[in-house]
């Protein structure tokens, strides 16, 4: 099945969702519960206009939030308004997709990928050195879709984790982390093997991952796997005014 990136942009909010979402003029706004941007920014259904802009704002600073948009295909003209405003430009992001089948084609070794929910200590805390702590955490069990926590293990010791959920039959994994010591050893290619075997076991007709620009690893290792880019979004941050 081809997936659009307005498909995907709808999977990393049933996969990654925010504690609540508020529909205000032509804004869908999200209160992040301190869960990271994606949770966090507007996003535009519509044109909008400079007075829609102070609107989102408003309800922003509300509920204790940075002004924050995320920026996708078609917000050309809000970017540019935004711009002028002197939002600058934060972590843009590629979206990839593919067949679960593509991955498992390669049997994983026994003991290297385990799958279950809920995660164990060991998995959280993995997750806590990588910068992941107990708010991301929150919108991991606020996933309503079939979930799973991923551990790799490599030397007989834990490698890295992961997160994967399913919304509208296509799985996204998120919050990929794998210990220092343990990278360059294959843990994320195995984790990532893993999610499309539990994401076709679960029925999914296709895995998704995002990854920001900057981590270049990532976007090679998932460039090798197979996988294709089906979109781009980035973030306007408004800058912090001076006290």
């Amino acid at each position: 099945m081809t997936v659009s990136a307005k498909m995907l942009y709808e999977v990393i909010d049933g996969t990654w969702p925010a504690r609540a979402f508020f529909e205000r003029g032509p804004w869908l706004l999200r209160e992040g519960d301190g869960g990271g941007k994606r949770v966090s920014a507007a996003t535009a259904q519509g044109p909008v206009s400079d007075g829609d802009i102070d609107l989102a704002e408003a309800v922003m600073r509300e509920m204790g939030q940075e002004c924050l948009f995320m920026l996708r295909a078609g917000d050309e003209a809000l970017d540019a308004m935004l711009a002028a405003r002197g939002y600058g430009i934060v972590d843009p992001v590629t979206i990839y997709a593919c067949e679960p089948a593509l991955l498992t084609n390669k049997p994983i070794p026994r003991v290297t990928v385990f799958d279950l929910w809920e995660p164990l200590a060991i998995m959280n805390e993995i997750w806590a050195q990588g910068g992941i702590g107990p708010a991301r955490l929150r919108v991991m069990y606020r996933a309503a879709g079939p979930k799973a926590a991923l551990m790799s293990r490599l030397d007989d010791k834990p490698a890295g984790v992961a997160f994967v959920a399913i919304h509208n039959g296509i799985a996204m994994v998120h919050a990929v982390e794998v210990l220092p010591q343990q990278r360059r050893k294959r843990a994320a290619d195995w984790m990532m093997r893993g999610a499309a075997f539990w994401a076709e076991a679960q029925g999914a007709h296709t895995l998704s991952v995002i990854c920001t620009d900057a981590n270049s690893a990532a976007n090679a290792l998932y460039t090798s796997l197979g996988f294709c880019v089906v979109g781009q979004y980035h973030y306007r941050l408004k800058p912090k005014e001076s006290p």
